[in-house]
Parts: structure tokens; C-alpha cells; sequence
């Protein structure tokens, strides 16, 4: 009786989440939807995710006749790209450092990041603003990169899995002739890429997602990022046509999907290489 009980509540358990799940999963999927969809269909109060003209002219347009849009979401790329690995190697060192190197005033340091990071990014605003004009950065992509260059977040991140890190692997490495450098690059950061890897989803996703710092920094329409570049298009460019609309939103909600999809495997090798321990 008991057993049949559980079942049944678990059943429900699947069934509630399930609903949740697609409840959650409709609007993303509608947006996919409308994103070939004429006007008329989706100001015509039609929630079918199937429509009945469903084209690629939406997608032509944003990337035929609309020239910045192209130029909006290469700028975001190239921001995101070269902001996360500059951050993989700058957060890993930084908690390798903290965690595994002896040296004076490392424990200070750590609390000096655990404190600054409950600083909220709204109250540096305008002394980052400041710093950055009197660098001679603004309008240009570096305002957007090397401020971001490190994350505190990640850097407590990494620390924590290199304290837990055996470090009987790191004594054997260096019995066989490697040195700091080489045990870092050539034994923690290859057995860390499950950690690395969810770092980069979130790190990629902070640069690509960006909207206020663009808006402050960028003054050159052309040197936009996407989202900065989709608020124009959407009030300026495209207006009420909100078939062109959700084409480019989907286009730039697309790369964080292709991102989690690439390194989701590193996750679940992570959750392996736990299982075998």
C-alpha cells in the first residue's frame, strides 16, 4: 500500500514538473514560432505555435536589408569571445593562487573579495564611467573587456574546487621535473574543465547579455552589441513589426543555446568523474 502511495505521489511529483516545464518552455517556443511568421498572424491574436505562412523573409530582411544588424551581432561575438577567455585564464590563475600558493596577505586578500563582492554593480557605475573617459576608452570595445576582465564570483568559484583538488596529483607531477607553470597548465586546468566549462556558460553569457554598460560606453552605432543594437532595431528600425522582432531576438538568444549545448558534455563528465570517486 505504501508502495503504491509512492508511486502515486511520485507520478504526481512528474506530472506537476512537467506542466511547470512547459508552461516556462511555451514563450521561448512561441518566440521561435513568430520569428517566421508574417505580421498579420501574430498581431492577429494566434498563440498556435504552427502558422500558416511560416517563411524565412523575416531573417532575409535582418540579414539582407538591415546592414548593422549582421555588424551588431559580430561585435557581440567578438566581445563575448575574447572577454571569457581572457576571464578562464584570469579566474582560474586567481583562485589557483589563492588556494594552493603561500604567500603573505593571501588571506586578506580573499576577504577583501568576499567583501567586494557585495557591492552592487549600480553603485560603480559612474566612477567606472569616470575611469574609463579619463582612459580614453570610450566608444571603443575595451571598455566593455578589460573592466570585465576578472570575476569575483568565479575567482571564490575556482578556489573552492582547487582547495578540494588532490594534491597528490600535483607532488607526482613535480617528482617528475614539472614546475608550477607546467603542473597548472598541463595537469589542473585539463582535470578542471568540468568547472572551467560552467564558467564559461556564465561568463559567455554576461558579456552577450550585457545591455547597461553598452548603452553608457557605446556611442558609435555601428560599434553596438546586439542587445543594445535589438533595442534600437525594435524602436527605431523595425518599430511595431514584431515579426522582426522575435527573428532577431531569437538570433541572439541562439549562441547561449549553442553554448550550453557544446559544453553541456564537460558537465556531464564532471558528474561521472563524482560518481567514480
Amino acid at each position: 500500500m505504501k508502495r503504491k502511495s509512492f508511486k502515486i505521489s511520485r507520478f504526481l511529483l512528474y506530472l506537476i514538473l512537467i506542466i511547470f516545464a512547459l508552461i516556462t518552455l511555451y514563450p521561448f517556443l512561441w518566440m521561435i514560432s513568430a520569428s517566421f511568421k508574417p505580421l498579420k498572424e501574430i498581431v492577429g491574436g494566434n498563440m498556435s505555435l504552427i502558422g500558416k505562412d511560416m517563411s524565412l523573409d523575416n531573417y532575409r530582411y535582418i540579414f539582407g536589408r538591415s546592414t548593422s544588424f549582421p555588424r551588431w551581432f559580430l561585435n557581440s561575438f567578438v566581445i563575448s569571445v575574447i572577454g571569457t577567455v581572457i576571464n578562464l585564464f584570469i579566474n582560474t590563475m586567481a583562485g589557483y593562487a589563492l588556494s594552493r600558493l603561500n604567500f603573505p596577505g593571501r588571506n586578506k586578500i580573499y576577504f577583501i573579495l568576499m567583501s567586494l563582492i557585495m557591492i552592487p554593480g549600480q553603485v560603480l557605475m559612474i566612477p567606472n564611467y569616470l575611469i574609463i573617459q579619463k582612459l580614453g576608452m570610450l566608444d571603443h570595445f575595451s571598455a566593455l573587456i578589460i573592466p570585465a576582465a576578472a570575476n569575483i564570483g568565479n575567482i571564490i568559484m575556482m578556489r573552492q574546487f582547487f582547495i578540494n583538488f588532490p594534491s597528490d596529483v600535483e607532488e607526482a607531477a613535480s617528482i617528475d621535473g614539472l614546475g608550477r607553470y607546467g603542473r597548472f597548465f598541463r595537469i589542473c586546468m585539463p582535470l578542471a574543465k568540468p568547472i572551467i566549462s560552467t564558467q564559461a556558460v556564465f561568463v559567455f553569457m554576461g558579456f552577450w547579455n550585457e545591455f547597461t554598460k553598452p548603452m553608457l560606453y557605446m556611442k558609435t552605432e555601428t560599434k553596438y552589441t546586439l542587445t543594445l543594437g535589438l533595442q534600437t532595431f525594435s524602436s527605431r528600425d523595425a518599430g511595431t513589426a514584431w515579426h522582426q522582432v522575435m527573428a532577431a531576438a531569437t538570433i541572439t538568444v541562439l549562441p547561449i543555446v549553442i553554448i550550453y549545448l557544446i559544453f553541456n558534455r564537460y558537465f556531464l563528465v564532471g558528474v561521472r568523474m563524482d560518481g567514480e570517486k
